[in-house]
């Protein structure tokens, strides 16, 4: 949810469908059921994803840590 919460607050979505992806998720039970998101939000959802960079952000390898 703090995906989703960072999007609100970047204005890359409204409140209303802040609320009803949340909801959506919240009473989702599998992955599966996240996929048959109705098609307008999940196409928001999807580019404020892209707005946020997010995919970018994902596929980036992450840090080393260094042992001291």
């Amino acid at each position: 949810m703090q995906t989703l919460d960072d999007m609100l607050d970047l204005h890359l979505l409204t409140p209303d469908q802040h609320a009803e992806i949340g909801a959506w998720i919240a009473q989702a039970r599998t992955p599966e059921a996240i996929l048959e998101m109705p098609a307008p939000l999940w196409r928001k959802l999807e580019l404020a994803s892209v707005l946020m960079g997010f995919d970018a952000d994902m596929a980036k390898a992450p840090l080393m840590q260094l042992d001291p």
